[in-house]
């Protein structure tokens, strides 16, 4: 079964969140930080990582880039979901190595299409 990491502060997102990727067949790993997502990123390689882009400590844009720069997890797939519904955002998250920049509200159909393109 892979396993999903969804960083995101906001209980109710990440409750809604969490039940999509478990219809989806997916574990869910979650983390309400950047410092508790980079903690359990060091205990479990995920299958693919949902970020949120504004978290308490640090941005996910911040968190994608430390990511995709570390040797040990750049390889796994991030998903940027975000209400920063922008070019400019979609651009930069690009630049940091997203692998897929997916609006909030995010539509269950969506989410599970981008996941299963990038973790099959």
């Amino acid at each position: 079964m892979s396993t999903v990491l969804l960083v995101e502060d906001s209980l109710t997102e990440r409750e809604i969140l969490t039940h999509y990727l478990q219809q989806a067949g997916l574990a869910v790993v979650s983390a309400k930080s950047g410092e508790e997502a980079q903690a359990k990123l060091h205990l479990q390689k995920p299958s693919l990582i949902i970020l949120d882009v504004v978290l308490p400590d640090q941005s996910g844009f911040e968190l994608c880039r430390e990511i995709k720069t570390d040797p040990v997890t750049n390889q796994i797939p991030v998903v940027i979901c975000s209400t920063k519904n922008t070019e400019v955002d979609k651009m930069w998250a690009n630049m940091l190595g997203a692998d897929a920049y997916l609006p909030k509200p995010v539509d269950q159909t969506d989410l599970v299409r981008t996941i299963r393109q990038l973790i099959n």
